[in-house]
């Protein structure tokens, strides 16, 4: 570490990171998210370093450059080894109750997704065991994946309601991620999503479902500010592409921005009716056309790829994610986690997008981190290592981020740091250790 300068003093900083083989900044997307050939672009810093206090990144750049202007009360040489953004997982269904392993055997012998749903499993089983579930148990559930999500490396993740149906638990759900919000060290942004499927008592009449989406539970979520976007499952079997409009209208005359979940199990069209609501993002895509492709490249929507989910459900029909950079689609990548995609890491989405999507590390990274803070309309304050942003920084035990891509089954992390708070540190006693969480 260099010497002051004879006269001057450093500042003084509550965490001084140095000496990272590779700083992964990703610098200079906070306003607009990187498309195409930027998506390689990591803004790597060797020999890196990182300056945090009171929960905000002071400053980065070469560890000679930082350590001489300042001085850190506690300071984590990173020497061999990555530092990054915290990952953001800009899709789940954090907040149910039970479990669906069940059906996992019926997928192995061969049912579909919309089989087990019009059965009465799925979603449908989902939102029976969640209106049993007591608050209580829903948050102790929700705060485990989160301490699961954070050991991987995630800092800020984005979860929708939908496992509720009515507007009672559509409610209780969206204040169960409240409190997870309040309680856990971790970024958790709420998305309303009454219009996940059509109850069972609904199926002949979907229009009087989406009825009572637009004109009781939205106007209901939107008055307790329980959530910020507001989410449609757009797919045969579901909600057509008509009332998945009417659902994002009404979400966005209530000031819910809005998703949408299309074109994941047939070619409907969601994907453009993202586009013509200006929709924040378009998730799952597997079967858009590349007129889809082109329409959210034109109106700026974030196409979220979710590849665990495809490979959960035994698909073989991926996102066309080659498609949709060249096109010049702002390209993200989420868990999907919920209560039939049990994967919380997106350490192992990053290392599929590589394998199954054709993406290179370094667009898996940029998709996982910046990319997926704009699609939940955070990239002006995580996403990326840059002064004023909330100090969310991982660091991982392999000299270069090709390693994300090339290894799977494997956890990399051995440090996350959370509103500028070391929270995660697997130094210790070689295991990971949680230092504390929000009180």
């Amino acid at each position: 570490m260099s010497k002051t300068p004879k006269g001057k003093s450093r500042d003084s900083v509550d965490i001084l990171i140095v000496n990272a083989e590779e700083m992964l900044t990703l610098q200079g997307s906070s306003q607009t998210p990187r498309t195409g050939k930027q998506m390689r672009d990591l803004a790597v810093i060797r020999d890196g370093a990182l300056a945090i206090r009171e929960g905000k990144i002071v400053a980065s750049g070469k560890t000679h450059d930082v350590s001489k202007a300042y001085h850190g009360k506690t300071v984590i040489s990173a020497k061999g080894k990555i530092v990054m953004p915290g990952f953001v997982d800009p899709h789940t269904h954090l907040v149910f109750g039970g479990s669906r392993e069940g059906e996992f055997e019926m997928r192995v012998e061969g049912a579909s997704y919309m089989e087990i749903l019009n059965s009465g499993g799925g979603i449908l089983k989902t939102a029976k065991e969640t209106h049993r579930a007591r608050m209580e148990k829903l948050v102790d559930d929700g705060l485990e994946r989160l301490d699961i999500m954070l050991r991987h490396g995630t800092t800020t993740v984005e979860t929708k309601s939908g496992y509720g149906l009515n507007t009672e638990d559509e409610v209780k759900i969206l204040k169960a991620a409240k409190r997870l919000n309040q309680l856990h060290c971790m970024n958790v942004v709420s998305t309303f999503m009454g219009a996940h499927v059509p109850p069972l008592e609904y199926r002949n009449n979907v229009d009087e479902y989406v009825n009572l989406v637009t004109e009781e539970m939205i106007p209901r979520v939107a008055e307790l500010g329980l959530a910020e976007f507001c989410d449609v499952f757009c797919d045969r079997g579901t909600f057509n592409l008509e009332q998945a409009k009417r659902v994002l209208l009404a979400g966005k005359h209530n000031g819910l921005k809005p998703k949408i979940h299309a074109d994941q199990f047939s070619m409907l069209g969601g994907a453009k009716t993202a586009a013509s609501v200006e929709a924040v993002s378009a998730d799952h895509l597997n079967y858009s056309s590349a007129d889809s492709t082109k329409a959210l490249a034109e109106k700026g929507v974030a196409a979220v790829m979710l590849p665990a989910a495809t490979f959960g459900m035994m698909n073989s029909r991926y996102a066309d994610a080659r498609l949709m950079i060249d096109s010049g689609v702002t390209v993200a990548l989420g868990t999907d986690f919920n209560a039939c995609c049990g994967n919380p890491n997106q350490q192992l989405v990053i290392a599929m997008a590589c394998h199954l999507l054709h993406l290179t590390p370094s667009e898996a990274i940029c998709a996982a981190t910046i990319n997926a803070a704009h699609a939940i309309c955070r990239a002006s304050e995580v996403g990326s290592l840059e002064a004023g942003k909330r100090a969310d920084v991982a660091i991982l035990g392999v000299p270069n981020h090709v390693f994300l891509g090339n290894s799977f089954g494997v956890n990399l992390v051995e440090k996350v740091i959370a509103n500028g708070r070391l929270v995660v540190d697997r130094d210790q006693q070689n295991e990971p250790v949680f230092l504390n969480r929000n009180e």
